[in-house]
């Protein structure tokens, strides 16, 4: 396979302005995940809809999980400058968009289209940076687009409470328009046009070659593929939002998505079969070539897992603390540093333990996991009461050192399982279904909660007081002392299971 990649690279202020500038777009579009946790019992509180919070994250989780290959093929196929820089237009248009939403729906609908914003820059980013290096700086490459994403965990948490508890919750969105402008307009500055092509002598073309060439390149794009990969991951994670919620797992809505979403992801492997196998000028968004690699297969599933326990711990334990706990969201973030700490101390120290060590990396994912697994059991098993026991706090470090070694090495060792020609997907496709799998684990402890609090209040509870407190958690406060407490005990019951 020829290699494309320039035969000398960027260097010195230039190389350096650039990686400080993507680093920028990594640490915005990923703390838009873990700012808003603590922040959505306040937007509920202004825009209602406690029963739709769940939304708010997964919107944006939806825009990752759908888009996160597809940009990375595209900015294959159109250029990776370009297809940045639309990326990053996006993300700052539609976070001023969801920093000026009245209501709870203009407010999901802006995220979804932010995300699609935040998935681009992502996977734009990360492949970039793999072109901006030689192979043997991979490692340090990778390992700092880790610690960028580690980072934003543990300042989002902080700084979305802390927004909260002293200004308008709208600034959680509108804070990455200035940053995100600044990096945009320095990248069309200073990262080359037709980068990574740049050193190469480009062909001279009139206006008709210039429309033929547009053609070919369109022509190239799996528009199939990307359109049944989106309509699968769309409609399964729809279907496990929605149940318990507007429809029981038994209706026809819920059967219904789940039966085309299972259809569509059949569809759409054997479809990216053919297309690597037998077409010549389409480029599959999912080459078939993964899933004939058992250790690129073996990471990616692994990395849906991480998702599912990674962002289910964001999404649900700073809402336990002001629930449950009564805590404001500045308290609850503070509450929740031991694990976002733990996740990038572990993040730096993966790579250099394992070189340490000189142990196969596979060996310290597999550690890891086992730690995940245990660390998750000890914090489904808190007691049901509404103090805050003191060993939740070395539950939470085991469980975030756990996800942080694998978070890193899941990355790092992507480059290095599959052909160079796939980097790009390989990286996007280890993102998307990490979001993926986030969008998953969400739904299904969101509906197994709901289900719960519904089934164990109807008794206690009339039916205007159960909508009222799905409403908004605000609300829980109008309540008697002796009902407050029954509803947060069941709180606490329903964030256990």
């Amino acid at each position: 396979m020829a290699d494309n990649r320039p035969q000398s690279y960027i260097q010195r202020a230039r190389l350096h302005f650039i990686t400080a500038a993507l680093a920028l777009c990594l640490f915005l579009t990923n703390l838009e995940i873990p700012i808003v946790t603590t922040a959505l019992i306040s937007i509920t509180e202004e825009l209602g809809g406690l029963n739709k919070i769940y939304w708010i994250t997964t919107a944006y989780m939806l825009g990752y999980a759908g888009l996160l290959v597809i940009s990375a093929k595209f900015s294959d196929v159109f250029g990776r400058k370009s297809s940045l820089l639309v990326a990053i237009f996006l993300f700052v248009v539609f976070s001023g968009a969801c920093g000026a939403a009245q209501t709870m729906e203009q407010l999901i609908v802006f995220r979804s289209f932010q995300g699609i914003g935040g998935a681009s820059n992502y996977s734009i980013c990360a492949a970039i940076i793999l072109d901006l290096v030689p192979p043997e700086k991979y490692a340090t490459y990778m390992s700092s687009l880790s610690i960028v994403y580690a980072v934003s965990l543990l300042c989002g948490p902080l700084m979305g409470g802390a927004i909260s508890g002293s200004s308008t919750w709208r600034w959680v969105f509108l804070l990455n328009d200035p940053p995100g402008a600044l990096a945009g307009i320095g990248l069309a500055i200073v990262l080359p046009n037709r980068f990574p092509h740049h050193n190469e002598q480009p062909m001279a073309k009139n206006a008709f070659s210039l429309w033929a060439s547009l053609r070919q390149t369109i022509r190239k794009v799996d528009m199939l593929g990307s359109s049944m990969l989106l309509v699968a991951t769309i409609f399964l994670v729809t279907a496990l939002e929605e149940a318990n919620q507007e429809f029981h797992w038994s209706s026809a809505f819920t059967i219904a998505l789940l039966s085309i979403s299972g259809l569509v992801w059949i569809a759409f492997l054997l479809w990216e079969r053919r297309v690597t196998l037998s077409s010549k000028c389409i480029e599959p968004v999912f080459p078939w070539r993964f899933i004939r690699n058992r250790v690129w297969m073996g990471m990616l599933l692994n990395s849906i897992c991480l998702g599912a326990v990674w962002f289910s711990t964001m999404f649900q334990l700073p809402q336990r603390f002001q629930i449950v706990n009564q805590l404001t969201p500045l308290q609850a973030a503070v509450r929740f540093i031991p694990f976002t700490v733990a996740a990038p101390v572990a993040s730096v120290a993966a790579p250099a333990l394992g070189k340490l060590l000189k142990v196969p990396l596979i060996y310290l994912v597999l550690s890891a996991s086992l730690l995940q697994v245990v660390s998750y059991v000890l914090l489904g098993t808190m007691p049901e009461s509404l103090s805050i026991p003191a060993a939740q706090y070395g539950y939470q470090i085991l469980a975030g050192f756990g996800c942080g070694v694998n978070l890193t090495l899941l990355i790092l060792m992507t480059p290095f399982t599959i052909e160079k020609r796939d980097s790009a997907v390989a990286m996007g496709a280890i993102a998307q279904f990490r979001v993926m799998g986030g969008c998953i684990g969400i739904s299904i402890v969101t509906a197994v909660a709901n289900g719960y609090l519904q089934s164990h209040l109807k008794h206690s509870l009339d039916a205007a007081q159960m909508q009222s407190i799905l409403h908004s958690a605000e609300l829980l406060s109008a309540l008697p002392p002796a009902e407050q407490s029954l509803v947060r005990g069941t709180f606490s019951a329903s964030y256990n299971l």
